[in-house]
């Protein structure tokens, strides 16, 4: 380290780095404007540490905003040497790592810090899908940082100190008194900005569970992995537990890392790890999904697809909330997930443990998007509930019956059999496999070996549209 090894950034970054493994870029840049006798205010690296080193051996380049300079706010060289790491890193095609704690832009410097730090959004959006973005917010981040951190792969934010803003609480109009907006609760569970909430401690743990299970960047293969998990070991029981604690029952030795745990909880996202592989999990917590759930969906699957990590789906969806936020926007999030896995061509596995109906079925990795659908034998594939069916399609038998229960409970019941159950949808074809429920981890690992050399081509566009 340099003279800045005594500054609470580069404590920061020795908490989360391998020991010893910093070394300092741009020890000795410091403001060059003048205005407003800036010439006079002392500003050691300009109120940011920047370099890179190792986690668990890996590389990473990181950066750590320095509170003690003039607040950690930004000017024109602070946002100038985060951007040259920048391009450092994807030189190198490792991943860049922000702990975050800043008062703002350097109000002194104006259009120069302005423009700086448009040149930092530009290097954030060229890295999105190339090499992991990582931020960790300690103390203040608001307004143009607030954005920063959302375009990050994944945010932390410090239970204690962190606050994470747009704007400050009492510019926001409508908002109940008792909300803290700026508050890592508030952030985690209403924006979803913040992916992961913790101490200190948690968050230098979490950086580097991250680090450790991620690719460096999206040409990295991470095809190998040491297993010391049964691949053949059975998950008795299963089926009676609740969808995250399948996951850990599913993964080698338990292993479960959810981000954004507590924005739309309906929709489990995660990272598990099979045969020492990691792979994505995307699963219905609840029967019915809200519109977070399916955006925090969409974004998850995103980050899979654009650094080959494999999803598995577990599906369980009945149909969405009914709220007005859901008339807002479901459909729109719905359309974008449905988009989001027909444009994925990493390997995508889906098991249905229970319903799946109607537009649900459609948009949690049915047959016409995944490689390969599985299902339990007690799972429900239809159009709709079996009951609802029959009341429509026996409206005038069922008013003139003398035995109506009767009638009603043999037509529920011939219509589960030809058109919602597993069965039915597997001699359709929309079905793969019918299995235990015990099966689950060992048909799901097999599954991704036998997909490891996938190679699948979409059409050729820029990009899509939804």
């Amino acid at each position: 380290m340099s003279h800045s090894n005594d500054s609470t950034a580069a404590k920061r970054i020795r908490e989360v780095l391998d020991q010893d493994s910093f070394v300092e870029l741009g020890t000795y840049v410091t403001a060059r404007s003048t205005d407003f006798n800036l010439n006079g205010e002392k500003t050691p690296a300009d109120g940011v540490v920047t370099g890179y080193g190792t986690i668990e051996d890996k590389l990473v380049f990181i950066y750590s905003q320095d509170p003690d300079v003039m607040g950690g706010s930004v000017g024109e060289m602070h946002a100038k040497k985060i951007a040259r790491l920048y391009e450092q890193a994807m030189k190198m095609g490792a991943p860049v790592i922000g702990l975050i704690d800043c008062s703002g832009f350097r109000i002194q410097e104006a259009t120069d810090a302005l423009n700086a730090f448009g040149s930092l959004y530009r290097c954030q959006a060229l890295a999105s899908g190339v090499i992991p973005q990582i931020q960790a917010i300690y103390g203040s981040c608001g307004g143009s940082l607030a954005v920063s951190a959302a375009m990050a792969d994944f945010t932390f934010l410090e239970t204690t100190g962190g606050r994470l803003f747009m704007h400050v609480p009492s510019a926001v109009s409508g908002k109940p008194e008792d909300t803290d907006s700026t508050s890592p609760a508030f952030q985690s569970a209403e924006t979803g900005v913040a992916a992961f909430t913790g101490t200190s401690e948690e968050i230098a743990e979490g950086i580097r569970k991250l680090i450790d299970i991620l690719p460096a960047n999206n040409s990295e293969d991470l095809s190998e992995g040491e297993c010391r998990d049964s691949l053949n070991r059975l998950v008795s029981g299963i089926e009676k537990l609740d969808a995250r604690a399948r996951l850990a029952e599913i993964s080698d030795d338990g292993f479960v890392l959810e981000p954004w745990k507590e924005f739309g909880p309906n929709v489990a996202t995660a990272f598990i790890r099979l045969n020492g592989r990691t792979v994505g999990v995307i699963a219905n917590a609840e029967q019915e999904v809200c519109f977070r759930g399916l955006k925090k969906a969409v974004r998850f699957l995103n980050f899979c697809d654009a650094f080959e990590i494999p999803v598995l789906t577990l599906e369980d969806a009945a149909g969405f909330t009914k709220t007005m936020n859901t008339e807002l926007e479901s459909a729109s999030e719905a359309a974008k997930l449905i988009s989001a896995y027909a444009s994925a061509t990493i390997p995508k596995v889906t098991i249905i443990t229970g319903a799946a109906r109607g537009l649900a079925y459609n948009v949690f990795g049915p047959k016409t998007a995944s490689d390969l659908v599985l299902a339990w034998p007690s799972a429900e594939v239809s159009l709709m509930d079996a009951g609802d069916a029959v009341r429509i399609m026996y409206a005038e038998e069922l008013e003139k019956a003398d035995n109506r229960k009767e009638l009603f409970d043999e037509k529920t019941a011939e219509y589960t059999a030809l058109q919602a159950s597993a069965e039915g949808a597997a001699r359709r074809g929309y079905v793969d496999d019918i299995i235990a429920p015990e099966l689950t981890r060992k048909r799901a690992v097999a599954a991704f070996e036998m997909l490891y050399s996938k190679d699948e081509d979409i059409p050729a566009k820029k990009h899509g549209t939804v």
